[in-house]
């Protein structure tokens, strides 16, 4: 998802059971020792603690809520031109993985041309996870598409979901956000609870910072905001931010 996730750590989890400053949290546990629902190994087999009857399309997560018609529009100037990406929560569900699932559409725009197409899927399950299960994406260049790479579906070829965003997030959190072994392996941590965010579309506190890397791709490495009742509200990565400039349906 062009405004969702992108993760990577050179090594592993630390070995400490301690979660005071300067240790890690173990593998599969969160920083106050309960369990993480998507564990970041890489050194384990990846096991989502999660089943396709617990899952639900219907998305309340406060810092990451998917009611239908709900709408969302990013921008960010490049050296391309003005890059926009519009986001909306689609009607009806898809099954995937068994579980039946929201799809969530990320159009992206460089001055006005639309560059790329994505159907994203999400549940949550009872807990308050919400699940990412899968994307099918697709790269265009003059109004034909020139690339589906990217694209993957919890359960075929071995995918596996992963959390777009923990329930109850706490600092030192590092969870799988994806899985398709070679092909889609981004992970995120949690860094922070309580951000003040200020773009074009508002202003908020108390917002979820997460810094998203990439196991596949070790040079990504970004910073985003999830702000109660909102949702995404900015992107960070280098210099450059992808803000919020407009909202609705919330």
């Amino acid at each position: 998802m062009s405004v969702s996730a992108v993760a990577c750590s050179d090594s592993g989890s630390g070995s400490g059971s301690d979660s005071g400053p300067g240790t890690e949290p173990d593998a599969g546990a969160d920083a106050s020792g309960g369990a993480i629902p998507a564990p970041f190994d890489p050194g384990q087999p990846y096991e989502p603690q999660v089943s396709a009857d617990g899952l639900s399309a219907e998305i309340t997560n406060a810092f990451f809520p998917a009611p239908v018609g709900a709408t969302w529009a990013y921008e960010a100037q490049t050296d391309e031109g003005l890059d926009r990406i519009e986001v909306e929560v689609l009607d009806g569900t898809e099954d995937v993985w068994g579980a039946q699932v929201r799809t969530v559409r990320d159009t992206e725009f460089i001055d006005g041309e639309m560059i790329e197409d994505t159907r994203d899927w999400f549940a949550q399950d009872a807990a308050g996870n919400v699940w990412y299960m899968g994307e099918d994406t697709a790269e265009y260049e003059g109004g034909v598409v020139v690339s589906t790479e990217g694209s993957w579906t919890s359960g075929v070829d071995g995918a596996l979901p992963g959390v777009q965003m923990l329930a109850n997030p706490r600092v030192g959190d590092e969870y799988r956000q994806e899985f398709f072994e070679g092909e889609a392996e981004d992970y995120g941590e949690v860094v922070s609870l309580d951000e003040s965010v200020d773009v074009p579309a508002g202003s908020w506190t108390g917002c979820v910072k997460t810094r998203d890397r990439s196991v596949i791709e070790p040079a990504a490495d970004e910073f985003k905001y999830y702000c109660t009742g909102i949702g995404l509200v900015l992107e960070e990565e280098g210099g450059d931010r992808v803000e919020l400039v407009e909202v609705g349906g919330l």
